[in-house]
C-alpha cells in the first residue's frame, strides 16, 4: 500500500488558516485529520479532543520527554505539538494528512518527513492582517502588537515553503490548496 502524503499549512495569526483549513477539509474527502495538542486554554466553542488536546504544561512536557511528539513548538507563550503515533498510523494506512502548524513546526516536521509539502497561507497585506486580528475582538492591543511582529517574521520565512497561497478569499485559497494536493496525487 502506498503511504499517504503529508501537507503542512502555516500562516500568521489572523490570516484565516482555520477558515481555509475547514473549507479544504469539507471539500477533500481523501484527507484525515489529526488533533494537535496544546497548552493554551480553549477558546469559546472549542472542544477538547476535537479542536485540540488541551494539556497542562506538565503533561505536555512529560509527553515531549517520552518522545510522543513528531514536532512541537512554543508559540505566543503556549506549546503546540503533533502526536507522532497519529501521523504514522494515518500515513501507513495510505491516508493524506493536512496539518496546521507554525513555521517552526513545519521545519521540524520536514526534518522527520522530508517529503512533507509545505503551504504558506499569506494575508493579502499586513494592513488586512491587522484588520482581521482586531475584528476578532478577542485580542488585547499588546497581543495584537506581538502577533503582528511575529507575522512579519513568519512572512519572511514564506520562501521555505513549497507553495505560497494568498488568502484574499476563502474559496480561492481553498481551490489553490486542493489543486496542489491533486497534483501531488497525480490527478
Amino acid at each position: 500500500m502506498q503511504r499517504g502524503n503529508l501537507y503542512v499549512l502555516s500562516a500568521p495569526s489572523g490570516a484565516g488558516k482555520n477558515t481555509v483549513l475547514d473549507e479544504v477539509r469539507r471539500r477533500a474527502e481523501h484527507l484525515v485529520s489529526t488533533v494537535s495538542a496544546t497548552t493554551r486554554a480553549p477558546r469559546p466553542g472549542e472542544v477538547d479532543g476535537r479542536d485540540y488536546h488541551f494539556l497542562a504544561r506538565e503533561e505536555f512536557d512529560r509527553r515531549v520527554a517520552a518522545g510522543g511528539f513528531a514536532e512541537w513548538a512554543e508559540v505566543h507563550g503556549n506549546r503546540y505539538g503533533t502526536l507522532h503515533s497519529e501521523l504514522e498510523r494515518c500515513l501507513a494506512a495510505g491516508r493524506d494528512i493536512l496539518l496546521q502548524l507554525d513555521v517552526q513546526g513545519m521545519r521540524s516536521l520536514k526534518r522527520l518527513h522530508p517529503g512533507t509539502v509545505g503551504v504558506f497561507l499569506a494575508p493579502p497585506s499586513l494592513g488586512e492582517l491587522e484588520r482581521r486580528l482586531r475584528a476578532r475582538g478577542t485580542n488585547s492591543e499588546e497581543d495584537i502588537a506581538v502577533r503582528l511582529r511575529n507575522a512579519r517574521a513568519e512572512m519572511a520565512a514564506a520562501g521555505e515553503f513549497d507553495h505560497v497561497v494568498v488568502n484574499d478569499t476563502v474559496a480561492r485559497a481553498a481551490d489553490e490548496i486542493l489543486r496542489i494536493m491533486a497534483e501531488r496525487r497525480g490527478e
